[in-house]
């Protein structure tokens, strides 16, 4: 068994809506079944019991090696603790060759587990010992390692159930919730609304105490001492037990309570001290420790914070005892799980010592003994759900002193004997205010019920019914994709919006270019989504990255499948027929939001069956207002846009719109046919996003369709009284469409210009001339840059060989170079003529035929 080609499908995919890792594995004669493989099965299963039942979902197929290593790496994520069920093992064209499908949630545990599936595999092949143990291990190791803590985890969850889409910007707590303009971030409990004032002031405790008491909120009285004699002299000024902490510090680090004796405050400064040079001395309080969390101007939770402890049983040391209470799997070693383990460091060595114990000493039955002070989560404490006890006034101090710091998101620190009274009836106080407050304690409390605190952040970020998300139209087909991205962008933009455009030319903001290429896939796509300057985006969503990656945003508003015909690219990452290529095309079709609607061709069998599988409406468009997927859509009262004559007529029940194609000068008059189509499918888009008619006429009227705004789209261009024309297309469908249209186009002689892509089949390549054959009276053939994978000469061969036979051509000519083509066929023009090039380098050889046609 030989695995190859892994990828991680970070988008909704060919398979399913799950991230997944897809690999090719190649499997012998043999292990193309089970059954072949003397007690494979029974081996795998002694390794790993926990595998679940061996099944193919074509019953035509066997059980084959392949089928085994996906369900064993799913079932590895599974017994991990990961959230996984989705797998899929599919039988390719090729013998012996199957695409695994697995779905992960966290990518590095995928891949993980894919490893350790071949290895686990492998060994019951071989005969071969496994650990298990320490393969899972290895698995929830890392899992903890890169997965969101739980407070992060928090907010993320209740923003999926707000629908509001999420990206992960670090492999930290960094996250990005709502796309473009509309679009907020996280670290942690950070919002983008903490202002980092706000957060230097609390980390700042003499300064947060200092704006407390301004706002009258009671504070323990202390000071800012730097030296340990100074520390002493105010404990003997405040005369009452005393806390020293650092000034600047976090997470209960570097604190000690309630202590008086020279000795203990020496002490307690060295350890304040090597937090933060400063050290505060203030009065203890007594009492419990509680911690309120604020979110805006309301009090979301509060939980009494208990420090850790053991409870003796007669027989076992304190370090038995706390080992004990560290093998719960609630506890862990940082912040990703519920509780964390108890630390045996020096503050709780000094702690024990205080009360006369050592690690090693046996408390007698039932006996509690503290090992530390302070009640912090992060040092092993507890907490106990008191948010239904706080009283009213309590809460108005917290929310009070989260407001005079500034901070959307607080904790605050609550030291009194109870939350039922107010504070000033006890003579408690608020001792901190926090920024970023962990939210462990809130979530899953050791004692009462959890809150739901991520639930209230994002509320905070997003307000009623906002869900963060921007309009967002992608397209797809074979023919026509550019054209219809830029036009729908176009029209986006003349309601104002700043629009965000991805295509094979390049990505752009507000219509200006801020990547080049062939960026119709997936990461361009989550550029944009992650530019703040993004009202609405429009993605040109091309095979090759559906199927590298899969798509680049969960969702869209509107599905455009321009069309399939008889396909392209065809053969390449086992797409080996247009039905198959049909089913990766409408995979945006499969992801339109519930309220949104897919713009598909009713001209077209492959696409119009798409209909079946979009969660939400369908608008069809076609030429043909007589054809049957669209007399009976309009008859159901259901959206068509078709051609009636020489007007575009968009039409929904009752309601007409009419569209006179000499106002689109797009389509040239309507004599260019696929243009047409393309303006069809943008006007149902724009439909569909609800923009105003006037708003899209005049978009329509102002689109133009020259060498800057769509480049390489059937540029119109006068040489010499001839006309000259540039275009990219590259299959035998846009040859069609090409002809069709300068058929329309009178000429006294045609030229065309015409080189292959490599990485198309034979058949595609040889169709193109035998096309175009029938259409020009003369056929240059160049040889372009890229022969992908073909040797020199191989493509122009095939090409030659379509010409055979042509019904017009009547000359042809090889040329090496694209320009030198170029320059051979402007050379040849004279008035009336016309020359199509179908350009490879677009912008250059757009640039050439200006400067040509600038030389005269």
């Amino acid at each position: 068994m030989d695995v190859s080609r892994i990828r991680a499908l970070r988008g909704p995919n060919l398979w399913s809506r799950h991230t997944s890792i897809e690999a090719i594995v190649s499997c012998s004669e043999a292990e193309q079944s089970i059954t072949n493989l003397h007690d494979f099965e029974t081996r795998l299963r002694a390794r790993f019991p926990h595998l679940g039942i061996l099944e193919s979902t074509d019953p035509a197929h066997t059980i084959s090696l392949a089928h085994a290593l996906t369900s064993t790496a799913l079932g590895l994520q599974a017994q991990a603790g990961c959230p996984v069920t989705f797998s899929r093992t599919v039988q390719t064209v090729d013998a012996g060759v199957y695409q695994v499908i697995v779905e992960y949630s966290e990518e590095a545990v995928g891949k993980l587990a894919f490893e350790l599936a071949e290895a686990l595999c492998n060994a019951a092949l071989q005969d071969q010992p496994f650990d298990l143990a320490n393969a899972l291990a290895r698995l929830r190791e890392l899992d903890e390692d890169v997965r969101l803590g739980p407070s992060t985890g928090s907010i993320v969850n209740a923003a999926i159930a707000r629908n509001v889409p999420f990206r992960r910007l670090t492999e930290g707590s960094m996250v990005q919730f709502g796309w473009g303009s509309r679009q907020r971030r996280i670290q942690a409990a950070e919002t983008s609304f903490t202002s980092a004032i706000a957060e230097s002031i609390a980390q700042d405790k003499e300064l947060t105490k200092m704006l407390l008491n301004a706002a009258g909120v009671p504070v323990p009285k202390g000071r800012v001492v730097d030296n340990a004699a100074d520390a002493w002299e105010a404990v003997q000024e405040i005369d009452a037990p005393v806390v020293l902490k650092p000034r600047d510090g976090n997470q209960g680090k570097g604190i000690t309570v309630n202590i008086s004796a020279r000795e203990q405050v020496f002490a307690a400064f060295e350890i304040a001290a090597e937090i933060c040079s400063e050290v505060i001395v203030e009065r203890y309080l007594p009492g419990h420790d509680f911690r309120l969390l604020i979110v805006g101007n309301q009090l979301v939770a509060a939980a009494r914070r208990d420090p850790p402890l053991v409870i003796g049983n007669g027989s076992s040391t304190i370090r038995q005892l706390v080992d004990e209470v560290n093998r719960d799997p609630l506890r862990g070693d940082g912040h990703a799980t519920t509780l964390t383990k108890i630390r045996l460091d020096p503050i709780a060595l000094s702690t024990l010592a205080k009360q006369n114990y050592t690690a090693d000493a046996i408390p007698a039955q039932g006996v509690r003994v503290v090992l530390r002070n302070n009640a912090n989560l992060s040092t092993g404490g507890t907490a106990t759900d008191v948010t239904d006890d706080v009283h009213p006034q309590m809460a108005a101090r917290a929310i009070a002193a989260a407001q005079m710091v500034g901070l959307d998101i607080c904790g605050v620190d609550v030291v009194c004997n109870s939350v039922h009274k107010p504070l000033e009836e006890q003579e408690g106080g608020i001792v901190e205010v926090n920024a970023a407050p962990g939210l462990r304690m809130h979530l899953h409390p050791s004692y009462g019920k959890g809150r739901a605190v991520g639930k209230a952040i994002v509320d905070t970020m997003f307000e009623g019914d906002d869900n963060g998300r921007i309009p967002l139209v992608a397209v797809a087909g074979t023919n026509g994709k550019t054209t219809t991205v830029r036009l729908i962008s176009h029209l986006l933009s003349c309601k104002g919006l700043r629009v965000g455009m991805t295509n094979s030319d390049g990505v752009y903001i507000e219509k200006q270019r801020i990547d080049t290429g062939d960026c119709s896939g997936p990461r361009s796509a989550r550029n944009v989504l992650m530019h703040p300057d993004v009202d609405a985006a429009v993605f040109e969503t091309a095979r090759g990255g559906i199927l590298r990656e899969g798509l680049g945003f969960d969702r869209c508003d509107v599905a455009v499948v321009t069309n399939i015909g008889m396909g392209d690219h065809l053969g390449l990452s086992f797409i080996s027929t247009v039905e198959d290529l049909a089913v990766v095309k409408r995979v945006i079709v499969e992801n339109v939001a519930p309220h949104g609607t897919a713009v598909l061709n009713a001209t077209d069998p492959m696409v119009t069956a798409m209909a079946s599988v979009c969660p939400g409406s369908v608008t069809f468009f076609s030429n043909d207002n007589h054809n049957p997927v669209m007399t009976t859509h309009r008859a159901q009262g259901h959206r068509v846009v078709y051609l009636d004559g020489d007007t575009i007529v968009a039409t929904e029940g009752n309601q007409e719109i009419r569209l006179a194609l000499s106002d689109i000068p797009l389509t040239r008059n309507g004599t260019i046919h696929f243009q047409i189509e393309n303006v069809m499918a943008a006007t149902a888009a724009a439909w569909a996003l609800n923009l105003d008619w006037d708003v899209i006429r005049a978009g329509l009227r102002s689109f133009i369709n020259d060498a800057a705004t769509v480049p390489g789209r059937f540029n119109v261009f006068d040489h010499r009284g001839a006309t000259v024309i540039a275009d990219y297309g590259h299959n035998p469908d846009a040859m069609i469409a090409l002809v069709a249209a300068v058929n329309n186009m009178p000429a006294k002689r045609r030229t065309v210009v015409i080189s292959g892509a490599g990485d198309r089949r034979d058949e595609d390549i040889r169709q193109q001339t035998e096309l175009l054959g029938a259409a020009f009276d003369e056929v240059i053939l160049y040889q372009d840059q890229a022969q992908r994978g073909r040797a020199d000469g191989e493509v122009i061969a095939l090409l030659r060989e379509g010409l055979k036979g042509a019904s017009r051509t009547t000359a042809s000519q090889e040329i090496t170079g694209e320009f030198f083509a170029i320059d051979a066929a402007l050379a040849k023009l004279e008035k009336d003529d016309l020359c199509l090039i179908l350009v490879d380098q677009v912008e250059e050889a757009l640039d050439h035929i200006a400067k040509r046609i600038a030389e005269g």
